[in-house]
Formats: C-alpha cells, structure tokens, sequence
C-alpha cells in the first residue's frame, strides 16, 4: 500500500469541484482556496468538508492549518514557507495528517525533519498555473526521490497531463495530482474516469 487513498490527486480551488470530482470516483482531492478570505473563505472549506463527507473523499486542505484544526480537516498540504509558521506539534496532537512541497535535496532533507505523511516533487514538467522559483524536475526525479523516502509516499505534482499519468507512476510516484487536467477539460468527469483506469485505481 502507498498509504494514499488514491493514485490520482486532483487540486482544485472551490467546494463545487470536489462535489463533482467526488461524484466522478476521486477519493483524494486537495482544497486549494487563493481567492477568498474570512468568513467566505470558512464557509467555502466547510462547503467542500461536507462534500467530502457525502462522496468518501479525503479532503487535504491547502496551506490553511489553522482552519483544518478548527473544522476537523483530516488532511493538510503545506508549502516550504508554511514550515515558519505552522504549529506542526499542534497538528499532530489533533491527529491531522500532512503532507509536504518539495523541490530540492535541501527542501527535501528539511521537509523529512517534520515526519510528513507525505511528500510531493515538483513540477515534473513546466506548470503555467503557479509561478515557481525551481524548474521542471523531471521524472527522473521521482526515481531518485522514491529511493531517497523509501515507504514514505511521494506525490508527483506539476504540469501532469493524462499522458504522463502513468511515466509518473511508473518512475516512483505513489499518486499524481493534477490540476488543469480537471478542472479545464471539457469532460473533468469523464477525466477522472479516464485517469482511474489509466492508473489500475
């Protein structure tokens, strides 16, 4: 077992889509709020909690500990920033699981210190979603990274289209999370599907 829900990790920045992906056969969807603050932004993660709930999807939110903590959030996704700040001893005590960015040897050996649940490796190929200051890993990468974590899980992030769905898997990854691949198809139902079976899932 990889110790992730599913081999296929779709990101996704409002509750509605982890209603439908949820729908669709997802069952490990990552929460990743940019646009809203506040109560809206509250609201918003509780709205996707639920959906979670009803679908049997492992919601992982992204960078918002603090709310995990407060509304019961299983699963967390934090950044190589976040590691300044967040209260990690707090999130263990509350049984919340984390996982953790990483896009070097330094920013792997740091994350590893923390015990995550998880690490991802990106961008394997050139992202325009997110501005990143390391530039496409590779899948090479993977390999070299799998090795380095043993049974830890290592997710594949970054410029993943369905054609290297399986090159990720195949190199090392345990799961692959996936933007655009969803979110901007015509079809994000039927890509879930697609991806699924792609992936033995």
């Amino acid at each position: 077992m990889s110790g992730l829900p599913q081999k296929i990790y779709p990101v996704v920045d409002t509750a509605r889509w982890v209603d439908r992906l949820g729908g669709a056969g997802a069952r490990f969807i990552q929460l990743r709020v940019k646009e809203l603050e506040g109560e809206a932004l509250r609201e918003e993660i509780r709205q996707a909690h639920i959906f979670a709930r009803t679908h049997g999807v492992c919601l992982v939110l992204n960078d918002y500990w603090q709310i995990a903590l407060e509304e019961g959030i299983d699963y967390i996704h934090l950044g190589q920033e976040d590691l300044d700040t967040a209260d990690l001893a707090a999130v263990r005590k509350a049984g919340i699981r984390f996982g953790l960015s990483t896009h070097s040897h330094e920013e792997l050996d740091r994350a590893l210190s923390f015990k995550p649940d998880y690490v991802a490796l990106g961008p394997i190929w050139p992202t325009r979603l997110k501005k990143m200051a390391f530039g496409p890993q590779g899948v090479a990468k993977l390999t070299e990274w799998k090795k380095l974590i043993g049974d830890l899980p290592l997710v594949a992030i970054g410029g993943v289209a369905f054609e290297g769905l399986k090159p990720c898997l195949d190199a090392g990854a345990d799961s692959v999370a996936a933007v655009s691949a969803f979110t901007q198809h015509a079809d994000p139902e039927g890509q879930i599907k697609r991806w699924l079976t792609e992936a033995g899932a």
